[in-house]
């Protein structure tokens, strides 16, 4: 407490506000003790500071691509927490303002999509979704870009057109030579992320995040925070929760991660690769039942055969010259995140078959436009996962295991080992993960949304959150996969959502909705609309 005199007007507000806590004697539960380390009271003195600067919103600038209602801003956080008059960073922030009469206002609803490495500059524009409507007509949508996201201190690893260069290889069976390969790039990319980025490096992580986020809430002049936090969002949900749980209004988490800190995040990544596979077999299944309109086999199994089939001609004779295995892996795995995404991506194997390449290109050749963005969130997703705890640094056990994950799944065990390898040679102190547990009665009801057969958080991460959650709440969607659930086309699923955040109702303690429907396969007036496009150079 010593170094807090020097903080001058800011260290006075910080005195006053941990004097008027209880003592720990009367505390229980523990919800002071993050408060009693140098990056707790750290994070005290910036949210003082942000509270009593605020955010001065204005007019969006052209790059953030966002509607004229549309409001940003910046909220200003310390690089190191534990020097919070140290180096400062500035987060961007969006708003649209709620739509409702004044009274009908209930603050600030704070989003983050996950990633981590996403931005939710864009939260904004969900206020003219039907499904958002009644939300953002109480609630003020904010969205904002995570420390080292887009215009907020932005971390870079790699020249971004050498990051999506493009063909590429995927073999799902990879030799030792092209293992050697992959281990070297690895080196190379973690070595660029600290030579870019250097003492600095280690301030991106989970813990700085959901600092960040305490922060922004004082700066909206939010006492409690209301928040959605989807994929790795429910991470930085659960972290704020544990840290600051006298400052939790609401929370959506949707699309849970396991908090499990033997789970963080090696052994989440091995579950995600497998339940991925699950998801893989739905896209073949339904497009097998639509054999009529795609011909790409009546059978699962024939449907892999239609994909092993380009996946080799691709390996040969890339389509557009940009189109490898790689780019078409890449492509066909969004399909385990959205069923929404299965109809165009049925219809773009089953042209290419055909001898009509142009779909497949426009589908999954790297945008160069999208190059410096694909590159920056590579670049946080990476930092965050590395620096928050440890992973294995000998090859041999990342080989054992994934080799034999790699029987049983596939399509996506290889992929996501190039993905996270950097993390066997990163060179920034490794963080240990906070055990999130939060007792009974701490917080108010948190709402856990998730899809029983989602592929990026399987769903016994959501179980496991649940039980690390007192007090919380599990809405699951039955026999679905979506990753992402709130405000999408599910009506059970979403009256639950605006249950509790316009009224704060919830379910006793766990409630079921059927699946949403599975899409149509595509119409004749879109493949026709398609094989309009022009030729492909």
């Amino acid at each position: 407490m010593r170094a807090l005199a020097l903080y001058g007007a800011v260290g006075s507000l910080v005195l006053s506000a941990l004097a008027a806590g209880p003592s720990d004697a009367a505390d229980p539960a523990g919800r002071l003790a993050p408060l009693i380390t140098p990056e707790g009271q750290g994070t005290v003195i910036a949210a003082a500071r942000a509270a009593s600067s605020g955010i001065s919103f204005g007019a969006c600038p052209s790059v953030e691509d966002l509607p004229s209602y549309a409001e940003c801003g910046s909220v200003t956080v310390p690089l190191d927490y534990a020097r919070p008059l140290g180096r400062q960073i500035r987060l961007t922030v969006s708003r649209a303002r709620a739509t409702g009469a004044p009274a009908q206002r209930q603050g600030s609803l704070v989003y983050n999509p996950g990633g981590p490495g996403g931005s939710g500059m864009y939260f904004p524009m969900a206020s003219e979704v039907p499904e958002w409507k009644r939300i953002a007509a109480a609630y003020d949508m904010v969205g904002y870009a995570p420390r080292g996201v887009g215009r907020s201190a932005p971390l870079s690893c790699q020249d971004p057109g050498d990051f999506t260069k493009a063909p590429t290889q995927a073999p799902t069976e990879p030799s030792v030579s092209y293992k050697l390969e992959r281990i070297a790039r690895a080196k190379a990319y973690a070595q660029g992320c600290a030579r870019n980025a250097g003492a600095a490096l280690r301030h991106y992580n989970s813990l700085n995040n959901a600092r960040d986020l305490e922060v922004l809430r004082a700066a909206l002049h939010e006492d409690r925070l209301t928040f959605i936090g989807a994929s790795y969002g429910t991470y930085l949900g659960a972290l704020h929760a544990a840290l600051f749980p006298r400052h939790v209004r609401r929370m959506v988490l949707d699309s849970a991660v396991d908090p499990s800190p033997a789970k963080i995040w090696y052994r989440n990544n091995l579950d995600q690769s497998l339940a991925f596979e699950g998801r893989w077999a739905d896209f073949r299944a339904w497009v097998a039942r639509h054999d009529r309109t795609y011909g790409l086999g009546p059978t699962p199994a024939a449907v892999q055969h239609s994909y092993e089939v380009a996946r080799a001609r691709l390996a040969h004779e890339p389509a557009g010259g940009k189109v490898g295995p790689g780019q078409l892996q890449r492509a066909y795995l969004q399909a385990g995140y959205f069923d929404s995404y299965w109809p165009r991506r049925a219809y773009a194997l089953s042209e290419y078959l055909k001898d009509n390449s142009r779909p497949l290109v426009a589908l999954a050749a790297p945008d160069p436009d999208e190059a410096v963005e694909e590159e920056n969130g590579n670049a946080v997703y990476t930092a965050v996962q590395c620096n928050d705890a440890p992973w294995p640094t000998d090859w041999k056990i990342w080989d054992r295991d994934n080799t034999a994950l790699a029987r049983r799944a596939p399509f996506e065990t290889w992929a996501n080992v190039w993905m996270n390898l950097p993390c066997a040679y990163w060179p920034a102190p490794r963080q240990r993960p906070l055990d999130v547990r939060i007792g009974p009665g701490v917080v108010p009801p948190l709402l856990i949304l998730a899809a029983e057969r989602d592929g990026a958080t399987p769903y016994a991460g959501a179980l496991e959150l649940h039980r690390r959650l007192g007090g919380s709440v599990l809405v699951t969607e039955r026999n679905a996969g979506s990753h992402g659930i709130a405000g999408r086309d599910n009506a059970c699923v979403n009256a639950h959502l605006e249950a509790y955040l316009l009224e704060g109702r919830t379910p006793v303690r766990r409630a079921s909705c059927a699946p949403h429907p599975q899409p149509d396969p595509v119409s004749l007036e879109q493949r026709t609309a398609e094989r309009s496009l022009p030729p492909t150079v």
